[in-house]
């Protein structure tokens, strides 16, 4: 397989200063929830670099707060890796668990004997503190949407036949949990953005391409990972499937996707002010919806500087 899977981005990466801080809460999150990673050694889940991917992409919040990003970034991933094995081929026992989380956002108690609920519930609690019911709504929906794609993705396994293009981009925008990530971006940054901004065409664009990066750029990492046990919802496989080509040639036609989605995003990124001016933003209002834009942009950046370096794809 080809190296050459890094993108050209036109803004660059920052690093939260408070990085050594929330990897010393994050590890005694993880001591708290230890159950967690009991299908991780300690030394693979340490060369992840989870507190680095926090602060990668959230640079400007404070300790508590990048603390509490680290613990729902490592959540993901643990999450997500307890289906590599015969679990993520069970879809009905999938959904049996996964129902058990979404039913926590509805103010369901977590079950005392299972790790990931208790887990789940301590940052569903922390995550809502001070946001707004808007907000929380929004939130509970892209939870839910999350959630609720495990038990497709289990069947895709079963099926053992890759998605069309179609039903790929529908199930990896949720198992990618990208909504809930830049719902993050209101929450750690303490500001809401106004609802005709989050809503308004060029900011939703702007969103989808800044969740579709990303899962292009980890598709090409993780596909010889993934492939060999029998993963499906992966774009080189599509694409495998669409052209009748090698896997190093699919992977070049997903990262120059991919790239075409970077150019995109500076496009539309050039044109917000312009989009605030025709809302007739008032000046809270325009700097809501810059430093949400800026934290699209922020995540980007530092998502795939992570992503180069994690010793969580280094494997493949």
């Amino acid at each position: 397989m080809s190296d050459d899977t890094s993108l050209e981005l036109p803004f660059p990466y920052r690093r939260n200063p408070h990085q050594p801080q929330a990897a010393g809460h994050h590890q005694e999150w993880l001591s708290r929830h230890r159950e967690l990673t009991s299908g991780t050694g300690e030394f693979a889940y340490a060369a992840w670099e989870v507190a680095e991917l926090a602060a990668l992409s959230y640079p400007d919040c404070s300790p508590t707060d990048l603390g509490l990003a680290a613990d729902l970034l490592g959540f993901y991933f643990l999450f997500d890796d307890q289906f590599d094995g015969p679990l993520g081929r069970r879809p009905e026992q999938v959904a049996r668990i996964c129902d058990r989380l979404g039913a926590i956002i509805h103010g369901a108690r977590p079950d005392g004997n299972s790790p990931v609920e208790r887990a789940f519930a301590d940052l569903w609690r922390r995550s809502v503190q001070g946001m707004s019911a808007r907000w929380r709504a929004r939130a509970a929906y892209n939870w839910e949407w999350y959630f609720a794609s495990h038990p497709s993705e289990a069947a895709g396994r079963l099926s053992g036949q890759p998605p069309d293009r179609a039903a790929y981009l529908m199930l990896r925008r949720g198992t990618a949990a990208m909504e809930t990530i830049f719902d993050m971006v209101e929450r750690l940054g303490r500001f809401e953005v106004p609802q005709t901004v989050l809503h308004h065409p060029v900011l939703r664009q702007l969103r989808q391409l800044a969740a579709d990066i990303p899962s292009l750029s980890n598709d090409v990492r993780s596909y010889p990972l993934e492939a060999p046990r029998g993963d499906v919802c992966n774009l080189v496989m599509v694409v495998q499937r669409e052209r009748a080509c090698s896997p190093e040639e699919a992977c070049s036609v997903v990262i120059a996707e991919a790239q075409l989605m970077v150019d995109r995003f500076a496009e539309l990124s050039g044109g917000l002010p312009e989009v605030y001016d025709w809302l007739e933003l008032d000046q809270a209002q325009r700097e809501a919806a810059r430093r949400y834009a800026d934290g699209l942009a922020r995540w980007l950046a530092g998502y795939l500087r992570w992503e180069r370096r994690t010793g969580r794809y280094r494997a493949a």
